[in-house]
């Protein structure tokens, strides 16, 4: 089975890891040493294959070949079933940049399932390569919690720096497009933060289930990065508040310039509003109109305006409306 198959690792338990075939795959024995095999849920041979030659119980394999599935953990005999997510930047596309990772862990074989292999996957198997990796079962399943939080951080650290520069555009008064930038950058804040939260869930309920090969200093690894997880989630917590601050500002911003422009169209009809009264009352067609027949009844009408308008002009500075 090659089409589906993303890697095969084998552990030495002394922080060594070497590639695999697939036949030496099939014939593996637990006394060789920790297996950890990679594939894509999506292939049909895959799918096959865990369902037919895994061993796994139904509710496993339903787990690992499940389109859609959020952050949970699931103990099974003594077996623990993981399903996390990580950051993949190398795909431009929003909704391919999140990508979920479920996994079956035993003390002797690791089965994970993806679109694609993770970054955090990548770090991992390097460091086995070099012979710096982890030494175990809950070693390894610590190690890329880890990574993929440490993938996560990153991502919270692109946050901050969007934001900075939304909040520099605000003060730059270059509000072009800036409201629509908010609102999808507070949306995207939304759903990492939701990724965030149940990663920091999964990880709690790893704590909590005691399988026998998961060690108290696991335990402990695991503890450090749950806080720091939630570190994470306060700092995106934060950003979120700035977004929403500008925003606000933004919105306050178009407010004051909405309510001086309408001062503005307020004054000028208050001082027309007059003028265009004795326009309309000297404009009616009947007798006995003022200056109807005199040759300066035009110059008089004119000044009577300016005199009117002048008044209007000194009541609205008297009354410090202008």
């Amino acid at each position: 089975m090659e089409s589906g198959h993303i890697h095969a690792t084998l552990l030495d338990r002394n922080g060594s890891g070497r590639e695999m075939t697939w036949p030496e795959v099939e014939s593996w024995h637990p006394r060789q040493g920790l297996l950890w095999l990679h594939f894509d849920s999506a292939d049909e041979e895959v799918s096959a294959w865990i369902r037919d030659n895994s061993g796994l119980q139904p509710v496993v394999v339903e787990a690992l070949l499940a389109k859609e599935i959020r952050p949970r953990t699931l103990a099974v005999d003594d077996g623990l079933f993981l399903a996390m997510c990580g950051v993949d930047p190398k795909h431009k596309s929003r909704r391919e940049n999140r990508v979920s990772i479920r996994i079956w862990v035993e003390e002797n074989r690791i089965i994970s399932t993806g679109k694609r292999r993770l970054l955090a996957e990548e770090d991992l198997i390097s460091r086995l390569r070099s012979g710096c990796g982890p030494r175990g079962t809950a070693a390894l399943v610590v190690s890329l919690a880890d990574l993929l939080v440490l993938r996560m951080g990153d991502r919270v650290d692109d946050f901050e720096e969007k934001v900075d520069a939304l909040e520099d555009q605000l003060l730059e008064w270059s509000v072009k497009g800036l409201g629509a930038n908010l609102v999808q950058f507070r949306k995207r804040t939304i759903a990492l933060r939701r990724y965030l939260c149940l990663q920091r869930e999964v990880l709690t309920r790893m704590q909590q289930e005691s399988v026998s090969w998961f060690d108290e200093g696991s335990h402990v690894l695991l503890a450090d990065i749950n806080e720091r997880l939630q570190r994470h989630i306060d700092d995106i917590d934060t950003v979120r508040e700035r977004a929403a601050i500008a925003q606000e500002e933004l919105l306050s911003r178009n407010s004051d310039q909405l309510n001086s422009r309408m001062y503005v169209l307020s004054m000028v009809a208050a001082i027309f509003l007059p003028l265009s009264f004795l326009t309309g009352l000297f404009g009616i067609n009947v007798g006995g109109i003022p200056w109807a027949q005199a040759r300066e009844g035009f110059l008089a009408f004119c000044i009577l305006l300016a005199i009117a308008l002048a008044g209007q002009v000194a009541f609205f500075y008297w009354k410090k409306w202008l």
